[in-house]
């Protein structure tokens, strides 16, 4: 297999250190960032290739990580500064957050630049950036099967015209609820999924935090439960390790149905699942294939009738 083929699926996003404080402990400098959580889902089921930035203070522990992974990392800018940087603490529930501190650093200039072996991929994920960003790196691809966006409520609320030309030209979009109805102007989230499905999207994947994921598609809906975990350690990244597990088990699979799509989405359930049992990567450092399918048969005995 060459090089080219190597690297199925593609994913842009942010790289950052993350100082994280939950009701039981504060961890300081941890690895996170979208691209870093996606990236290592995907990793379990095909080939990644990485497009980021990272300042020159990066630590090379992380780096070595990524490797452990086998994350290519061909698109990784390696740039003079410092990293981005997050720190937030989380409530009891481990479900709402406040942000303390944002430090874009390098991320202020990043544009990322797709090297010519990952123009070629069949699967494209536009992590969390400005819409720019995901538009820009949809100039730079030729002609892939699959492209998936994820967005926020900041990029709704202050680039909406080009966040509607990003949704114009993907096969799919991510987003949570809230975000859901703010871009629609509408709440019932069927009626949210239909609006922009208009847009162009085929697909429109409404995330529901511990409450699962809906699909809605060209076969109806699909309803993602989430896994109950004993203990949520720590859930930064949870989405992004749901939809980079998802990318990747497309790509393994070869293809997009109403049958793939189904089963992928339970695997990035089932990898999120696994996530968040520790802080940033821990966690999917250890993991292992018979641990995915091993929770993966348990999920579905959960929801078989």
């Amino acid at each position: 297999m060459s090089e080219a083929e190597n690297v199925q699926v593609v994913i842009v996003g942010s790289i950052g250190l993350d100082t994280i404080e939950t009701p039981f402990e504060k961890r300081e400098e941890l690895l996170g960032g979208s691209v870093s959580y996606a990236c290592a889902a995907a990793s379990f089921y095909t080939g990644v290739g990485m497009v980021g930035v990272v300042g020159s203070d990066f630590h090379d522990d992380y780096m070595a990580l990524y490797k452990q992974f086998g994350i290519d990392l061909e698109g990784l800018q390696c740039v003079e500064g410092r990293t981005f940087r997050w720190s937030g603490v989380y409530d009891a529930d481990m479900i709402n957050r406040k942000t303390l501190s944002t430090e874009l650093n390098v991320f202020e200039q990043f544009m990322p630049v797709m090297p010519p072996r990952y123009r070629a991929a069949r699967y494209i994920l536009l992590g969390n950036i400005a819409p720019e960003l995901q538009l820009h790196v949809l100039d730079q691809v030729d002609a892939p099967e699959f492209v998936v966006a994820d967005t926020m409520d900041l990029w709704i609320n202050i680039a909406r015209d080009k966040l509607v030309e990003v949704i114009g030209r993907v096969d799919m979009l991510m987003l949570n609820d809230s975000e859901a109805r703010l871009l629609t102007d509408q709440y019932h989230l069927r009626r949210c999924a239909e609006t922009i499905r208009a847009m162009g999207p085929e697909y429109v994947v409404i995330k529901k935090g511990e409450h699962g994921a809906m699909l809605f598609g060209p076969d109806g809906l699909f309803l993602v439960p989430a896994y109950p975990v004993d203990a949520v350690t720590d859930p930064t990244g949870a989405g992004d390790t749901f939809a980079g597990a998802m990318m990747g088990h497309l790509a393994q699979n070869g293809g997009v149905s109403d049958g793939t799509m189904r089963a992928a989405l339970l695997h990035g359930a089932v990898v999120a699942s696994h996530g968040v049992e520790a802080f940033s990567l821990d966690r999917l450092a250890s993991l292992t294939a018979e641990d995915i399918d091993t929770r993966f048969a348990e999920l579905k005995a959960m929801v078989a009738v």
